[in-house]
């Protein structure tokens, strides 16, 4: 008899799990199809270091680094028009390298834009790359090899990247020497220390990239990681009355992709506070930080980008901060429209 109530139990326990599962599915059902969506697609696609074959309108040149004399190709492609067009400068992922697969390249062909894809030192797991003083300086080399072979209209460069490409975006809006209208970071990378400390735990294999572009060895050499993160370097804040720096995350990354929100979030925070900006309800705070790390939902109802819900938005002059419901991506179509003035 005591057998037989004991199993009654058990299954009128698992009963009542299974009806609560049921039910959570069925009123979640959007988000764990997206997340399942999107863990198949974009974190992989994002990721994708393989070389493909470039379209030949695309050209493969050299250019030869100011600094050190170093030759660094790009892929290249320069308008037909005779009417200036504005230039898209993409920047490679934290693994790639110039010949990386771009969907903004095909747009760009598409509106005959003036376009470059850099090397800037190649995947990030060497001294010079990793957003070194050189490979910065190959992001500028390549801007102005683009307006001294083409039409540009300079008063609209655009820099543009996703996860290390973002990175790098982030950093070169902190170093850059010409001037840009406009940078676009998506899932982006601005601090190595914690990166560091978050691919360990994960396993993925980025904390031995950070040891080897650090010039660590069994442990990590701090100082060159704060030289190689934006998050640790001063502001250009005069840069901001003319320039525009958008900020964009997917809140499913640092789940399944490879880069918390966190660090976009930390950078657009200290950005406000090197800007002097007295306002607390610009910055992202500790309670928004945490109801988007613990429940990945909006913050009530702030609109869609591309088709994705906003999960939080926060603005400040020509600064702003989009985390969104994706996961390690760049919504691509959306990135070329804002940056082009089309989004609607």
């Amino acid at each position: 008899m005591k057998n037989k109530l004991i199993n009654l139990t058990s299954f009128i326990l698992l009963l009542i799990l299974g009806i609560c599962v049921g039910i959570f599915l069925r009123e979640n059902k959007t988000t764990w199809t997206f997340i399942m969506k999107q863990s198949d697609e974009n974190y992989v696609k994002f990721d994708d270091t393989r070389k493909t074959n470039w379209d030949k309108e695309f050209k493969i040149v050299d250019i030869k680094s100011e600094l050190d004399g170093n030759i660094q190709k790009a892929y290249f492609y320069k308008t037909k028009s005779d009417d200036s067009k504005l230039l898209i400068v993409s920047l490679h992922t934290w693994g790639g390298d110039y010949t990386q697969d771009d969907d903004l390249a095909k747009l760009c062909k598409q509106k005959d834009l003036n376009y470059i894809h850099p090397d800037f030192r190649g995947a990030n797991w060497t001294k010079d790359a990793c957003c070194s003083k050189l490979a910065l300086n190959d992001i500028d080399d390549a801007i102005t090899y683009a307006i001294e072979n083409s039409n540009v209209d300079t008063t609209k460069i655009f820099v543009i990247g996703v996860s290390g490409g973002g990175y790098a975006t982030l950093s070169a809006f902190m170093k850059s020497k010409h001037n840009i209208s406009k940078f676009f970071a998506w899932a982006s990378i601005s601090d190595l220390i914690a990166w560091y400390n978050q691919s360990k735990i994960r396993g993925n294999g980025y904390d031995k990239n950070i040891l080897d572009c650090t010039l660590s060895e069994d442990k990590l050499n701090t100082e060159v990681a704060k030289q190689k993160s934006p998050i640790y370097w001063n502001t250009p804040t005069e840069k901001l009355k003319n320039s525009k720096l958008y900020i964009h995350a997917g809140i499913y990354d640092g789940i399944q992709g490879s880069v918390p929100i966190t660090h976009s979030i930390n950078f657009y925070n200290k950005l406000l506070k090197d800007l002097s900006v007295s306002d607390s309800s610009k910055y992202v705070s500790d309670n928004e930080k945490l109801k988007l790390l613990e429940f990945r939902k909006p913050l009530g109802n702030l609109g869609s980008i591309g088709g994705r819900k906003i999960c939080l938005k926060k603005e400040y002059g020509n600064l702003s901060l989009v985390i969104f419901e994706g996961n390690h991506e760049m919504l691509i179509e959306y990135a070329l429209n804002e940056l082009l003035g089309e989004v609607k």
